[in-house]
């Protein structure tokens, strides 16, 4: 592996973990620098693999939550916020299954559809951070399971590059009457089983075009989305609760248009 293809990994690495948990999408970000950059990996496995990264901060930030859930299973609040999870993960094993050829030939090919998704996003965030909502739920581990199934909906339509999960799940839980700071937690425990799936899926099924090469790129990135990942975390529910999500929404207008105009000046 050369120096340059090293420094892009390192590079793709970090803007996974600064984007992942951020409305922002984390896959759009990184086809788009990787279109930019010349950057191919082999069935575009590095772009999902390295999202285990990001799942692994959560699971270190969020740890004793975590063990305070599954040590105390038979408490009915720990086990229907595990059916909760279990629930809104659903929809995304069927329908990511069925059309994880589609997705990964053709949405992860096309970068103008990134770009104006990226725009779309930032609009629908920019109105939903305006609207007036009087929220219902306060605690992400006491959703209604017919809320978590809608979010588990919603959440599908972040297979679209350029869409986020994490704003897809945010903004739908955030208009289902939940508060800004339990939509983003809900949003982080859904991406557990959400990407570890997808990692698993994915390397299952590129598990013959991958060498050492591109095992260690996947290595390198992984580390890089882990460490940013944890400092991105630790710092977006306290911002959100307090400012919103207009900030994540410009930055997706700027990012998308650069990218619409990179395109059509460069191709």
């Amino acid at each position: 592996m050369s120096d340059s293809t090293t420094l892009v990994s390192i590079f793709l690495g970090a803007l996974e973990g600064l984007t992942e948990f951020l409305p922002v999408s984390s896959t759009g970000h990184l086809l788009l620098a990787g279109h930019f950059l010349g950057f191919e990996s082999a069935g575009k496995t590095f772009e999902v693999v390295i999202q285990l990264g990001s799942v692994l901060a959560i699971l270190v930030l969020y740890s004793a939550k975590l063990w305070s859930v599954f040590s105390t299973v038979n408490d009915p609040q720990s086990r229907r916020f595990i059916y909760s999870i279990l629930i809104a993960f659903m929809p995304a094993v069927v329908i990511g299954v069925m059309a994880h050829d589609f997705i990964k030939t053709v949405l992860f090919e096309s970068p103008m559809l990134i770009s104006v998704m990226l725009i779309l996003g930032g609009i629908v965030l920019l109105w939903v951070d305006r609207l007036s909502l009087n929220p219902r739920y306060h605690d992400a581990m006491r959703f209604p399971l017919k809320m978590s199934l809608a979010i588990g909906f919603v959440q599908c339509l972040a297979m679209i590059p350029g869409v986020s999960r994490s704003g897809a799940t945010i903004v739908g839980a955030l208009l289902m009457g939940s508060d800004k700071r339990a939509a983003a937690e809900f949003s982080f425990f859904l991406s557990m089983p959400t990407m570890a799936g997808a990692f698993a899926y994915d390397l299952y099924k590129n598990r013959d075009v991958l060498d050492a090469g591109a095992l260690n790129e996947i290595a390198i990135g992984f580390v890089m989305a882990f460490v940013v990942a944890v400092l991105v975390v630790k710092w977006l529910l306290d911002y959100v609760s307090k400012n919103g999500y207009a900030l994540f929404g410009w930055w997706r207008i700027i990012v998308g248009t650069a990218a619409m105009v990179g395109l059509v000046l460069i191709g």
